[in-house]
């Protein structure tokens, strides 16, 4: 099979692609906040792989492992033939520990990073010569329409990373009843969701000693500043990141160290000394608080699988 990947893209409004539109609504707003699908521009999703390979980021690790030992009994599941369909695939690596045992008959990788979907996948498609390999650039966070030539006729999808504790609870359904209504009957739902545990293993995990962390949040102000002709000093900020119990997430900020004026294009926004740019949310949940969910929006829980130490569990789910 040739190298070559079919690329497809989904058209997008320019209020769910802009990251001009969304700087200019998220520092207007009280409290000032920007969406995490930002972070992932080319140098965001880099700084995202090495995160992964900080010893205090135990999700990636713990989830490979979960992937690895439980491979046979997903493709079990998944049945002969299947296609796979990844959202956001980034550098398509757990995807790995899951093609040698399913062989699916296509691969669909999803991802808002355009450059760094076409190199992961074309990095892919070269390893694994038997595999079909399509490209979809779109943003999964909103309504999905998955072309057909990739689906085939029971797709299973694959949500590692437990990005779905990005969504607050409200987005977590909206993004569970849409990716219901984008896939067919029958299908299957794998997913990465990260639990709830003591404080200190979670605010280590996203304040690593190495710093790593800390330049991938302020690198959404070096974006800002290079793409939006803004004057914004990614150095008068400071990154915070704290377990909010009530809440249960992790809360990721970044701190302005100081009074000051920030300019994009031509308008001015006031940051006070302290204030913070509310960057990202990460909800942890509970085994049982997740399979309602996900049964709330039409998914059928079929298994599940868990380290030891119960940091994380990997879900199979149906969808009804």
């Amino acid at each position: 099979m040739a190298l070559a990947i079919r690329t497809h893209e989904q058209s997008l409004s320019p209020e769910q692609e802009s990251l001009r539109e969304e700087a200019l609504r998220g520092f207007a707003a009280s409290p000032k906040t920007m969406s995490p699908k930002f972070f992932y521009d080319h140098r965001g999703s880099q700084l995202f792989e090495l995160i992964c390979q900080q010893p205090e980021y135990y999700p990636t690790r713990t989830e490979e492992t979960i992937l690895r030992l439980a491979a046979n009994d997903i493709a079990e599941l998944a049945g002969r033939n299947a296609s796979l369909v990844e959202l956001g695939s980034g550098a398509s690596r757990k995807i790995r520990l899951l093609l040698e045992a399913l062989r699916p008959a296509r691969y669909l990788g999803i991802d808002i990073s355009r450059e760094f979907l076409q190199v992961c996948t074309r990095r892919l498609a070269a390893d694994y010569r038997w595999l079909d390999v399509h490209a979809l650039c779109a943003d999964f966070s909103q309504p999905l329409k998955l072309p057909a030539e990739a689906l085939g006729q029971r797709p299973l999808a694959f949500f590692p990373g437990s990005s779905i504790g990005n969504f607050d609870p409200h987005e977590a359904r909206a993004f569970l009843r849409n990716l219901h209504r984008a896939l067919p009957a029958g299908s299957g739902l794998l997913i990465g969701v990260d639990l709830v545990k003591d404080r200190q293993v979670l605010e280590r995990a996203y304040n690593d000693q190495a710093g790593v962390t800390a330049l991938f949040n302020l690198n959404l102000l070096e974006r800002i500043r290079n793409e939006l002709h803004s004057d914004i000093d990614p150095r008068r900020f400071q990154h915070r990141a704290f377990y909010n119990e009530a809440e249960s997430r992790i809360e990721m900020h970044l701190v302005s160290r100081q009074a000051q004026r920030v300019r994009i294009e031509d308008r001015v926004f006031d940051f006070a000394a302290g204030e913070t740019l509310h960057t990202e949310n990460s909800y942890k949940y509970t085994p049982s608080g997740f399979r309602e969910l996900a049964g709330e929006c039409g998914f059928a829980s079929v298994a599940m699988w868990r380290d030891p130490a119960q940091l994380f569990s990997v879900h199979f789910l149906r969808r009804e």
